[in-house]
């Protein structure tokens, strides 16, 4: 049942904030001037920190919102907006009675954009009816269109899934060596999520190999990273038809089609057999 938000001359209301991010930290923060505990989350006090508009409507249309604060707080730092750890992360906005502890969510969403100037930050929100604008109807394409060990590829991720441990880093080639890790050929295209040290919960893309056995990342590494740091790897996939049945035998779920004419073949003009 939905609650009367100001209908009286006196209200006990704040607004709150929560974030999950995607490496399983969830933030929640209010305007109220002391801490407040619902829903299973400690919501810190913020007053600084603000939705400045949110929009709401019954069409089809994305609502927008945007977030704009103070870097002031622990849990919010230049260095992790920089790093991206808010990069996607969900986002509920709503009121909350600070006496009863009655709560609603005007707004859920994700953040997208983040910038930050001056000690200030500002994040625009992207509402859940953005994914309504998502074509679901796959397009031909000769590579395979599945995530590795995702729906559809149906191959099981524990079996391409590495715990390694950090031996060192290259901060002029953002690349680092692992202890005991597979050829690098086997890990490009894949990920490389940290387990503990500066950077915990952020996860890289593996782009390629540094031709001494290291891996170079798609995402800049943290000075502070320590040798024996212990890191989760995912191997990759080039989604290619003959990787598939080479090298995992999946070919039964290869969902591309490598032999589709192209739009080149049927474009060529027909010449006379003589």
């Amino acid at each position: 049942m939905t609650s009367r938000w100001f209908v009286t001359e006196l209200e006990t209301v704040a607004m709150f904030w929560r974030i999950a991010r995607r490496d399983g930290v969830t933030l929640g923060f209010t305007t109220h001037d002391r801490d407040l505990w619902f829903d299973g989350v400690m919501h810190r006090a913020s007053p600084g920190m603000v939705p400045s508009a949110i929009r709401k409507s019954a069409g089809f249309e994305p609502d927008s919102a945007e977030v704009r604060g103070a870097i002031t707080h622990e849990a919010i730092s230049a260095a992790d907006l920089a790093a991206g750890l808010f990069d996607a992360a969900s986002v509920r906005i709503g009121v909350v009675d600070w006496e009863s502890g009655a709560h609603e969510t005007l707004y859920a969403g994700t953040i997208g954009a983040v910038s930050e100037e001056e000690g200030r930050f500002a994040a625009e929100l992207t509402s859940r009816k953005a994914e309504l604008a998502r074509d679901p109807v796959p397009r031909t394409s000769p590579a395979c269109r599945a995530a590795f060990c995702g729906p559809g590829c149906n191959l099981a991720p524990l079996h391409f899934t590495h715990e390694l441990t950090l031996l060192s880093i290259d901060p002029s080639t953002n690349a680092v060596a692992l202890s005991g890790a597979p050829d690098p050929e086997v890990l490009a295209g894949g990920y490389l999520r940290w387990l503990d040290g500066p950077q915990a919960g952020l996860q890289m893309g593996i782009m390629t190999g540094d031709g001494a056995g290291g891996l170079v990342l798609d995402h800049p590494l943290d000075p502070a990273i320590a040798p024996g740091t212990r890191a989760l790897v995912r191997e990759g996939c080039d989604h290619t038809l003959e990787t598939c049945a080479t090298r995992f035998g999946n070919a039964a779920n290869f969902r591309g089609e490598p032999f589709l004419p192209g739009s080149d073949l049927l474009q060529r003009y027909p010449l006379a057999q003589g």
